[in-house]
């Protein structure tokens, strides 16, 4: 005799198609580490409507930590980035502004002095994944991780969303027209799908158009300092 209960399904989440990915080809050799505030700069006067659109976030862009010898360097404007083919430029926006950002296909940005050439354009979906990265969050100067992670808490509290495991990395400073911004990494683990999509949807803190407060599905829960770099 036994007693067996099977499971219910669990519901399929939608992945929502109003904010997607976009991922541009380039041919560049190298970039500034930190290219951020350039690479914003540049995206907004080749596309100047991208000022005024704050659902636009631009993914800072990121390489491997080491290939064929080369190490990955340390933070910093006077640092450079050694960019492969594989290497692409990514703008999380909206699916009506798809067709206006291909527009980008053939031009050449100014990127701290290195020219970069974007590529053909292809959209990609938001991840269904539950544990999701951000390399750069904005953090207030001095906090130290128990603050910051407390903050955070706080302003994802304020989008419905309850932290259950999370993970910060080191301050980490990034250049600007003006004061640098202090930032740190943030994971975040075992949230449920629509709590992950929510906050890839709309990001977290300021100054998306450098590349911070961005969300990407992670795999693991590494060391956050580790997988900052690859």
């Amino acid at each position: 005799m036994q007693f067996w209960e099977e499971e219910a399904p669990k519901a399929v989440v939608p992945v929502p198609d109003d904010i997607v990915d976009l991922a541009f080809t380039l041919r560049c050799r190298q970039i500034p580490v930190d290219h951020g505030y350039a690479l914003s700069r540049a995206l907004q006067q080749a596309l100047p409507w991208m000022r005024d659109d704050e659902r636009v976030a631009v993914h800072q862009i990121h390489v491997a930590s080491s290939q064929n010898g080369w190490e990955r360097p340390s933070q910093g404007s006077e640092q450079l980035l050694q960019l492969s083919r594989r290497t692409k430029l990514l703008l999380r926006l909206p699916v009506e502004r798809v067709d206006d950002a291909r527009k980008l296909a053939g031009r050449v940005l100014d990127i701290g002095g290195y020219p970069l050439t974007v590529g053909e354009g292809s959209t990609r979906p938001l991840s269904k994944l539950t544990t999701i990265f951000a390399r750069y969050v904005v953090s207030a100067a001095g906090d130290d991780e128990a603050q910051f992670l407390a903050n955070m808490a706080r302003e994802l509290d304020t989008l419905g969303i309850r932290v259950k495991k999370a993970l910060c990395g080191r301050p980490n400073l990034l250049a600007t027209g003006e004061q640098p911004v202090c930032t740190r990494s943030l994971l975040l683990a075992d949230l449920n799908a629509d709590d992950s999509l929510r906050l890839q949807r709309v990001g977290l803190g300021s100054h998306r158009k450098m590349g911070c407060g961005i969300f990407v599905p992670h795999k693991g829960i590494d060391p956050v300092n580790k997988q900052q770099e690859d």
